[in-house]
């Protein structure tokens, strides 16, 4: 009997320490609306202004607010941040490495040449690698994802 009620206590705890039920946030990832991360990149513009959804493994989260996250494109070196007013959904900074889907809309940030110069410099600083300001040539355009939902999948669940 001792071992009985052993094995049951053991597959009990077991289970709740490692069964990581899926995460969502606001109203959830619309599984409807799925587009590449890389098709989305690729034309921005088509896409400006309407509801979609985007899913990558997430390779980084603001470690300070949980405010942003950042999701690795289907294609190799891309990513797109997904990014949220302070408070209103905040991304666990363990969820590093597992899938998010989000949903919302892609908005575009003009930079100046010298926000650009300031903003890759950053980047490049983040990644301890080294940076020429003057590859910078001019203004640019980056995208991010303003999200009204999003789901994380655990693995193993």
């Amino acid at each position: 009997m001792k071992k009985f009620l052993g094995f049951i206590l053991l597959t009990f705890f077991s289970t709740s320490i490692w069964a990581v039920e899926n995460r969502s946030f606001g109203e959830g990832a619309k599984m409807d609306k799925l587009i590449a991360i890389s098709k989305v990149l690729a034309s921005p513009q088509k896409y400006l202004g309407k509801e979609i959804t985007v899913v990558g493994t997430i390779v980084s989260v603001c470690s300070k607010r949980g405010c942003w996250m950042k999701l690795a494109s289907d294609k190799k070196f891309q990513t797109l941040r997904i990014k949220v007013r302070d408070g209103d959904m905040v991304f666990p900074f363990n969820a590093k490495g597992q899938t998010a889907y989000a949903t919302g809309q892609l908005k575009p940030i003009e930079l100046t040449k010298e926000k650009a110069i300031a903003y890759l410099a950053h980047l490049a600083e983040e990644a301890k690698e080294e940076f020429d300001p003057t590859s910078v040539t001019g203004a640019m355009t980056i995208y991010q994802l303003s999200p009204t939902g999003v789901t994380i999948k655990y693995s193993g669940s």
